[in-house]
């Protein structure tokens, strides 16, 4: 029934507060830093947080995506083989075991994948293409963490990786996958931008990142305003005179983005040091072609609440609020308190008559708090759907007032009426 949010008590320790999302996340109760860059996720965040896990499943299942789960810890081995052990070094969380033998938390995990796949045998080209990906905890040794879950030290993350026999079929799987992350954000309703990128340590021929435009992002971003071709400036080549695209003149814009997903065409560069190899049709031996795909998942999560809240108020996409309905009854010796039996009545329809939003509704049963209060807490924790039981639910028939957080409508709905708008309007996973 009512489920309290987890909320800081007064006067409790907090981090430097440097954005809104973090701000937001740790006052209203969602997170708490257990050390500089980690963060603990309090109830409300965790269901989120599962919600849009189960999102990027379906878009991972649609084309062709296989879930599995490696180990945080990969062997040092392994990245030497790709001399990423000494090149990434700092960012490392580097442990020894009590045999001396080297490992890390793992920040990616090509190189695990690919020594996965090499270690099946050599395979056949009918088993191709291969979309394997995982969603995990990564770790990276942040300099400075900040920006609570925007750029922590251990943090969840997507990353799906691709075996294909060819550069062109390879490049199809770049396409879908692409096209995947696009049907994502849309399916969020977060304005999105896609830039061509540098490949960094990770490496390839081609890169490409999503980023949701925010002045609180920590990468540059420019963008044609006629094609609408858009570049991170770490890619180091970009003339702010000319677009390469399409060649206009001045037509460069700069603005600041928040680094959701990062996709990669990687060829052989991993596969060739591992010997993930497959047999063709004619039993000749040739590499995989192989690509990574990562879509930070904790930072979509704190992202979204930078881009879409108020100063004060959590605003969720709406797939990804902890819980879509919220019913206050009213308190305790008010006028209206003869009312407090049709909430429980009114809960019971709800769950009875839409099964699939059971899980999705909140009786507030703190009959001593005021509705004005209650209601100010549920605007904001970001909850979509408000349902006041008040003076007009004890009239012969009963109304009942239903406020949209998001658009700031007030109605008042019979129950036939409630029904039918909670069913049209209320979007679940």
């Amino acid at each position: 029934m009512y489920r309290p949010a987890m909320v800081l008590p007064p006067g409790s320790k907090q981090s430097v507060l440097s954005c809104k999302s973090q701000r937001l996340m740790m006052e209203h109760g969602l997170i708490r830093q257990s050390s500089p860059g980690v963060y603990h996720l309090l109830p409300l965040a965790l269901r989120s947080l599962e919600k849009l896990i189960r999102l990027i499943d379906e878009e991972m299942h649609s084309i062709g995506g296989t879930k599995i789960s490696m180990p945080c810890m990969t062997t040092s081995e392994l990245w030497k083989a790709t001399n990423r052990w000494e090149t990434n070094g700092p960012e490392l969380f580097k442990v020894e075991d009590r045999h001396g033998i080297q490992y890390c938390l793992g920040p990616t995990h090509e190189e695990a994948v690919t020594d996965l796949i090499a270690s099946q045998g050599r395979l056949s080209h009918k088993q191709l293409p291969l979309r394997i990906y995982q969603i995990t905890r990564k770790f990276r040794d942040e300099k400075r963490p900040r920006f609570g879950l925007l750029r922590g030290r251990e943090f969840y993350m997507k990353d799906m990786y691709t075996f294909d026999a060819n550069t062109e079929n390879a490049i199809k799987t770049y396409e879908a996958v692409n096209q995947a992350y696009c049907r994502l954000f849309n399916r969020l309703q977060l304005h999105f931008v896609k830039v061509s990128a540098d490949t960094g340590s990770i490496g390839g021929s081609m890169s490409h990142e999503y980023h949701l435009p925010a002045d609180t992002g920590e990468d540059e971003l420019w963008f044609c305003n006629r094609c609408g071709f858009g570049a991170n400036k770490e890619l180091g080549d970009i003339d702010i005179e000319h677009c390469s695209h399409c060649g206009t003149t001045n037509s460069l814009e700069s603005r600041q983005g928040i680094e959701v997903g990062h996709a990669f065409y990687l060829g052989t560069k991993y596969s060739k040091v591992f010997n993930a190899d497959y047999s063709d049709s004619n039993n000749q031996t040739r590499t995989t072609e192989m690509g990574c795909y990562g879509l930070g998942v904790t930072r979509i999560l704190a992202a979204a609440i930078e881009v879409s809240s108020t100063d004060n108020e959590i605003r969720w996409p709406h797939l990804l609020a902890p819980y879509q309905i919220y019913i206050i009854p009213s308190k305790d010796g008010s006028k209206e308190a003869g009312a407090q039996p049709i909430a429980v009545g009114l809960y019971d329809q709800i769950v009875s008559h839409l099964p699939h939003l059971k899980h999705e509704i909140i009786l507030d049963d703190r009959n001593h708090m005021t509705i004005g209060k209650r209601m100010k807490e549920a605007k904001s924790l970001g909850y979509p759907f408000v349902i006041v039981i008040g003076k007009k639910a004890l009239q012969p028939e009963p109304l009942f007032e239903l406020c949209n957080v998001n658009t700031g409508e007030t109605r008042y709905l019979n129950t036939c009426d409630l029904f039918c708008t909670l069913s049209m309007d209320v979007n679940i996973i």
